[in-house]
Order: C-alpha cells, then sequence, then structure tokens
C-alpha cells in the first residue's frame, strides 16, 4: 500500500507532467496543510520567462493566499526535485515544516547534495528534510525531457549544416 508521502508525491508528479506538456523542466510541487492540498503548481520558466517562476515558489505563493499568510508554519512541500537555493530560502521564509523530494539535484541542491540550507542550524527556522520519495519516476521525468532536449537539438544540428552545404553548391 502506498504510504501518504508517496501519495502526495505522485500528486507533484503529475504538475510535472503538466510542465513537460508546456516543453518546461518537469518539476512540479504541491503543499499541503491539514491532509489537504492547499496549492499544487509547476516549472513556468521558460514560459513566463521569468527566473523565479519555481514550482515550489509559485505553489508557496498560492499557499500564502490561501492561508491568508506568509506563515505556513504547519504546511509540508512536496516536490519532484530537490530545491535550489531560491527555492530553500523560500520554504525557510515561509516557516515550511517539512519538504519532501524526490529526485536529489547535484548541480543545485540545497536540501543534502551540495549543502542543506534546511536543516542548518544557523537559521532561525529549520525544515524536517524528506529525501529520495519515488526518486525512480522522478529523475526519469527529468531524464527523458532533457534527453529529449539534445536529440531535438542535434537534429537542428544537422538541419542546419545541411542547409549550409546545399546554399554553398
Amino acid at each position: 500500500m502506498e504510504n501518504r508521502d508517496e501519495y502526495y508525491m505522485r500528486l507533484a508528479i503529475q504538475e510535472a507532467v503538466k510542465a513537460q506538456r508546456l516543453r518546461e523542466v518537469p518539476i512540479g510541487a504541491v503543499i499541503v496543510l491539514d491532509e489537504k492540498v492547499i496549492a499544487a503548481a509547476h516549472n513556468l520558466r521558460e514560459t513566463t520567462q521569468r527566473a523565479a517562476a519555481h514550482a515550489e515558489l509559485l505553489a508557496i505563493e498560492k499557499a500564502c493566499e490561501v492561508t491568508g499568510s506568509w506563515r505556513l508554519e504547519n504546511a509540508e512541500l512536496y516536490v519532484t526535485l530537490e530545491p535550489c537555493p531560491m527555492c530553500s530560502g523560500a520554504v525557510l521564509q515561509s516557516r515550511i515544516k517539512r519538504v519532501v523530494y524526490g529526485a536529489k539535484d547535484p548541480k543545485a541542491g540545497c536540501a543534502g547534495s551540495l549543502m542543506n540550507l534546511l536543516e542548518d542550524g544557523r537559521f532561525n527556522h529549520r525544515s524536517e528534510v524528506v529525501s529520495g520519495v519515488l526518486e525512480t519516476e522522478c529523475g526519469e521525468l527529468l531524464r527523458s525531457f532533457f534527453r529529449s532536449l539534445r536529440e531535438k537539438k542535434k537534429k537542428e544540428k544537422l538541419a542546419a549544416e545541411e542547409d549550409g552545404k546545399s546554399s554553398t553548391n
């Protein structure tokens, strides 16, 4: 039987799939309070051309609207990819109690990979971190997205080279 962390992570994965359909990096997030999803979001950085349009930040904004407060002290964030420094900072600032993520991010992860901002005792707030929930599924979404992107760029490069050859003949 699926546990509650897996249940909510599957909802975050559904959000990530929405991002993928928009040709966004497939990252999804949900925020849970009192066993209810109060916010859900997916990456929209390419769509909006806003550097801060990460799934976590968009979900935090929605959760604050729903609760009428910037304090999300009893809320839990479920996200398909380990939060980056910016998102980890927003988690701390919004006082989210617990962060559950799927895939590790060795290049920008700040919930255990590069560093762990969320459990750093120097801050006035700490969030409990649970990693690796449905890690395989979350990681495969990202791997297949980037594989597809690389193949597309390779085809475009080959097509451009062919066009260059035919214009010189």
